[in-house]
């Protein structure tokens, strides 16, 4: 079976062409992605694409983009799956207060990271917000945080104060210039949520957790974390294709 798995972000939406066979891991033969801001340049990748039997999207950028990439879709054989989160899926429940309320990204990240861990683990996804979810090891989703980005943290400092305009920065133990420090701040916030959230995930008597890092700033995390990380390019995409075949 041919799918074609949409993730619809604030800043990017990701695609990826896959075949599945029973029995056998997936595998993608084409992906890409385009600006959120501009889905029309989705048109012309896609009109190459041989057909799909199933067309899955997440997405977290509105009705409207919804719509525009909705009238770009290629023809499939069934009807295309927009995502919602729900109570339970592919082996993982939700403990949120209102399951259908989880962003339809966190959900299909969550149940990639079932799959691919089986066990305790943290997953993460670092884009224009960062995620940080909890998954214990019978797969059920504790709950998370939301954290803005490392983008929004810089622009809300350059915006809401006198003297911390964006500027060029490095990340160091101990910055000793205002660029290093606006820089290391913002690290060191990103990896202190995911750490903490590790710490809790320990406390239910989970044993050293998994962290699952994906998203366009998970390379800043990575090197101020410890324990067992696992990089994966698009968890969002690879959730979508497991639904397709659970």
């Amino acid at each position: 079976m041919n799918v074609l798995a949409v993730d619809i972000g604030n800043t990017r939406i990701k695609w990826g062409y896959a075949e599945t066979v029973e029995g056998r891991d997936s595998s993608w033969l084409r992906q890409g992605w385009v600006a959120t801001a501009s889905p029309a340049d989705l048109a012309a990748d896609w009109a190459r694409l041989p057909a799909s039997q199933r067309i899955v999207i997440s997405n977290v950028a509105g009705a409207g983009v919804r719509a525009q990439v909705a009238a770009l879709l290629p023809r499939a054989a069934a009807e295309p799956l927009w995502l919602k989160a729900s109570a339970a899926q592919c082996g993982v429940r939700s403990s949120y207060a209102d399951p259908a309320s989880l962003g339809s990204d966190r959900w299909a990240a969550l149940i990639a990271a079932r799959h691919l861990v089986g066990g305790a683990c943290v997953v993460v996804n670092a884009g224009t917000t960062m995620t940080v979810d909890a998954l214990d090891g019978e797969g059920t989703f504790l709950g998370g945080c939301i954290v803005p980005g490392a983008s929004l943290m810089r622009a809300a400092l350059a915006r809401d104060t006198a003297n911390l305009a964006q500027r060029d920065g490095a990340f160091a133990y101990f910055p000793d210039n205002t660029g290093d420090a606006i820089w290391s701040g913002v690290v060191n916030a990103l990896a202190g949520a995911v750490r903490q959230m590790v710490s809790h995930l320990e406390q239910t008597g989970a044993p050293q957790p998994v962290v699952l890092l994906s998203g366009g700033d998970a390379a800043l995390v990575e090197p101020q974390l410890g324990g067992t990380l696992m990089l994966v390019d698009n968890l969002v995409l690879e959730g979508l294709l497991r639904i397709t075949h659970p």
